[in-house]
């Protein structure tokens, strides 16, 4: 028991010199939560919605008609969310004008025109661009960073169900749909607005609508659908992208394009040079749940390249739906079916986006740990202390509380832990006041450090 407890001491005189984890590190969780923007039901903020914004560092935040009531309240609704958010969120509406707009006259703005109208009847720069403009200011005005739009489909087919029958295209012709997008993407850029290009590889030729269940433009579709986002990124454009739920054989014969690698790490990425953001149109549609579970979807998604899965909902069978999409990847991680490096690259595209809009994000957060590290904070312990550990490598964990005759008063993890940074806050309730070490046994080495309990 002596030579034990002579070692633990060594060990943490050793360690008092090394470098501990600084606070405000993301944890592999909180990368994944960034990767993840929901949609809720009410007009103000529930209790559900306020823990992933704190506590799972949930990325972004999908606002539709019902829960936009009039400007004031709107304004209070995202300034809400963003005191809560451990990191800047992304803040989204669908403004597209016309028929998809959240923002109107039923709720103290004003109707605005379609897309078809300002492409096709109008067809001038003036008019797409005073729209635009209009519509900018009312997102800024009510702290909205990010507008799910232009419609950048061809309108191939008039009476395509989800988009030419409901007018949200420009034009039939291709450079027509790029002219009008980058005016009106230009004027939202000028308010600090990002932008996402909708609905890759293209929805206008489509003779279903994928809200409604499976959408086959294998034999509709043309490679000129892909003509405005050839324009628009030739031009710089790098904001995010919509996949949407697609299937065309000749892309992939087996998934949509929203789940399909071909699609967007090799056609969008690859073929087309792509290198921002990619965001799923929204994962509960009936294109995806008549045929996907919710575990299938997100393990496609993410190895498809998928930065940002959109969902219309924070909760999936009464639980967080942040909370079962980070519990979903990390288990596919630990299988060897998702590789973590794939987490980190989209955890870093988000983090540049964020880093360029409105200056919402100062510094991009760190990358995967080089090495094992421990610290705790306050320290003497309190209800409300914290443990945070630093793991570069997949391995088994054990982190435990000795008293200082070497006995093991508590156990807080034993667990095989992916490469991440993590915080744990500590229950101190059960231990009497005194000094006891807190070691983190790694397959490489044993770290300790001194804490003082004081009640």
């Amino acid at each position: 028991m002596k030579n034990q407890l002579i070692r633990i001491v060594c060990i943490f005189s050793f360690l008092f010199f090394i470098y501990n984890i600084a606070v405000g590190k993301p944890t592999f969780r909180e990368k994944i939560g960034q990767m993840v923007m929901i949609g809720f039901a009410g007009t103000t903020v529930p209790d559900s919605l306020a823990y992933d914004l704190n506590m799972r560092n949930l990325g972004g935040v999908l606002l539709f008609g019902s829960n936009c009531q009039n400007p004031t309240q709107i304004a209070d609704l995202t300034e809400s969310i963003k005191s809560l958010a451990e990191t800047p969120p992304l803040i989204a509406i669908d403004q597209e004008g016309g028929r998809v707009a959240r923002l109107g006259a039923y709720n103290g703005f004003s109707s605005t025109p379609s897309a078809f109208q300002l492409g096709s009847t109008y067809n001038l720069e003036d008019s797409t661009r005073q729209t635009a403009a209009r519509m900018a200011g009312w997102l800024s005005t009510c702290g909205i960073n990010v507008n799910l739009a232009p419609v950048v489909d061809v309108n191939v087919n008039r009476q395509s169900p989800a988009i030419g029958a409901k007018d949200r295209s420009f034009s039939s012709d291709p450079m027509t749909v790029a002219r009008h997008a980058s005016w009106f993407i230009d004027e939202f850029h000028q308010r600090e607005i990002l932008m996402a290009l909708k609905h890759f590889p293209g929805h206008g030729s489509a003779e279903d609508d994928s809200h409604l269940g499976f959408t086959d433009i294998s034999q509709t579709w043309t490679s000129s659908e892909l003509t405005p986002y050839e324009e628009l990124f030739s031009q710089g454009f790098d904001d995010m992208v919509m996949v949407g739920h697609l299937f065309n054989s000749n892309i992939d014969s087996v998934y949509p394009a929203s789940l399909s690698r071909n699609a967007i790490s090799g056609l969008l990425r690859d073929s087309l040079g792509y290198g921002g953001v990619v965001i799923s149109d929204e994962l509960f549609m009936r294109a995806i749940t008549d045929t996907f579970s919710l575990k299938e979807t997100v393990t496609l998604a993410v190895n498809a390249g998928m930065d940002i899965l959109l969902f219309n909902t924070n909760l999936y069978d009464g639980r967080s739906l942040t909370a079962v999409v980070s519990d979903i990847i990390i288990e596919q991680i630990r299988d060897d079916v998702i590789d973590s490096a794939r987490i980190e690259e989209s955890f870093q595209r988000i983090m540049a986006l964020k880093e360029r809009s409105n200056g919402v994000v100062k510094k991009i957060l760190p990358t995967t740990p080089d090495r094992y590290e421990l610290d705790v904070y306050p320290n003497p312990f309190n209800a409300q202390s914290f443990v945070s550990f630093a793991v570069p490598r997949f391995g088994r964990v054990k982190l435990s509380i000795y008293n200082l005759l070497g006995q093991k008063v508590s156990s807080l993890m034993d667990a095989n832990m992916i490469p991440g940074n993590y915080r744990q806050q500590i229950d101190a309730g059960n231990l009497a006041s005194g000094v006891y070490f807190i070691t983190l046994e790694t397959p490489e080495r044993l770290f300790s450090r001194l804490i003082t309990v004081v009640k």
